[in-house]
């Protein structure tokens, strides 16, 4: 991931003129490219985006995969010269479609999905995390590929709360508990947005080799 000059403050409007093969996300006005996605990577944010989207089939709410823009504090009637905070979420889910148009969303989703790589990981934890809670973002999800766990922290009085830690376990770890802290451990999760639907961990983490 490389930054271009820091002297320089950009709006969603230069961002539209760069070059189509290079990704950027804009941080106040500063861009940052992002590299491509690693193949674990990839198979984690598309089965994520399965569980949900199979799920919300004739639902308002919809999912959306990267590359798609959340322009953040863009309120309606804004120009593009005037939004300089834009990031791609590796998910997200949006369940007001007034927020939609054709170039992504304008303002907070109510679902962010962040699947951390070596070149990601500090702006997931920190800048990111800092930018959704301040925008209000509902519930913010953190997944970690190589230690096969995932944060999910919601919203709670304006500051997002860690609400839990989901891991599958390596056979190690797996040896040493008791067989009632293995029987405990969870096999699937909930949305705080959907209340019927169980997201499956294994489909998540084991066949990622």
């Amino acid at each position: 991931m490389t930054a271009l000059p820091a002297e320089k403050r950009y709006t969603y409007a230069d961002l539209l003129s760069w070059e189509e093969d290079v990704r950027y996300e804009l941080y106040d006005g500063y861009p940052i490219a992002l590299d491509s996605p690693s193949r674990s990577h990839q198979r984690i944010s598309l089965e994520l985006g399965r569980q949900f989207g199979n799920h919300l089939i004739g639902k308002t709410c919809r999912v959306y995969n990267a590359p798609f823009d959340v322009r953040i504090f863009e309120e309606e009637g804004d120009s593009s010269r005037n939004v300089s905070t834009v990031l791609q979420p590796d998910l997200l889910v949006v369940c007001d479609p007034k927020k939609l148009d054709e170039r992504g969303v304008r303002g907070a989703p109510d679902l962010v999905i962040e699947i951390l790589s070596k070149t990601t990981r500090r702006l997931d934890l920190l800048s990111k995390y800092n930018i959704y809670q301040r925008a209000g973002v509902r519930e913010y999800w953190i997944v970690d590929p190589a230690n096969k766990t995932l944060e999910q922290y919601l919203l709670q009085q304006g500051a997002f709360t860690l609400h839990e830690v989901y891991a599958i376990y390596p056979d190690y770890m797996l040896d040493k508990m008791t067989e009632e802290e293995r029987a405990a451990l969870p096999a699937s999760f909930r949305c705080s947005l959907f209340e019927d639907l169980d997201i499956v961990l294994e489909d998540i983490f084991d066949r990622v080799l």
